[in-house]
């Protein structure tokens, strides 16, 4: 039942500000999942919860979705899925722990100190390697969002577009994950608790019912600081956890 409870307030919180400011399903629900179920069984539940999550989004957002970058930088995450499946595979759970919380505080330092300092890109090649790179995190710590985020910057997107386009492009990105992950078994649904399913759906509704409410009086300046800093602190603490557990 607590298991449940905190994975229904980490999906909620998730949800709620990915809908205000773009990113926070999987910055702020995967470092708590993966503590909570361990790192494979917790980016697995996040892989399908964030599809579910960013799939809802998107109807919501659709009018301001590029389309057109979408399907080119969809196009090419299973070839960043494939390769960080086997890792999974290959890997203990401590060392992996270690790993999915420095890759996301790898992510969050360049998203939050990094992403202006990129040279401005243009053309198919950037957007390409964003969709290979954006789909080996997303598989192996459901955080495609930094990837994608530092692209759309350096491609001088505006908030709105870049924001929206992202929200298919994680739906694409945590169904190509699971399948992967499930085909090569690194992972298995089976070992899930059933309760962490209806808390997850749960949260989600309630995520995104107040991000929409709040989307418009919030600053978004806030809402992405926040996720960024309770992002930090949970991907610090599956370090922590996967180093006294080596």
């Amino acid at each position: 039942m607590i298991v449940a409870l905190a994975v229904l307030l980490a999906i909620a919180v998730g949800s709620c500000m990915q809908r205000v400011s773009g990113m926070g399903v999987g910055l702020i629900s995967g470092p708590i999942l993966s503590l909570i179920l361990g790192p494979v069984e917790g980016i697995m539940v996040l892989n399908i919860l964030a599809c579910l999550n960013a799939g809802a989004t998107t109807v919501a957002v659709r009018k301001n979705v590029v389309w057109s970058q979408f399907a080119l930088i969809g196009s090419v995450m299973i070839l960043g899925s494939v390769p960080a499946a086997f890792l999974i595979a290959a890997m203990d759970t401590a060392p992996l722990l270690i790993l999915v919380g420095v890759a996301l505080l790898i992510a969050l330092a360049v998203v939050t100190f990094g992403k202006n300092l990129v040279p401005p890109v243009t053309g198919r090649a950037p957007a390409l390697t964003a969709g290979v790179v954006g789909g080996f995190t997303n598989t192996l710590a459901g955080i495609a969002g930094p990837v994608f985020t530092v692209y759309f910057s350096a491609a001088k997107w505006s908030q709105s577009h870049y924001a929206a386009t992202m929200q298919p492009l994680f739906m694409l990105g945590g169904a190509i994950s699971f399948l992967v992950k499930a085909l090569v078994g690194a992972a298995a649904i089976t070992s899930i608790n059933w309760m962490v399913w209806p808390a997850g759906l749960i949260g989600m509704f309630i995520g995104i019912s107040v991000g929409g409410l709040i989307a418009d009086k919030i600053d978004q300046a806030a809402a992405r600081k926040f996720s960024l800093i309770v992002a930090a602190a949970g991907a610090a603490a599956a370090v922590i956890r996967g180093w006294t557990s080596l």
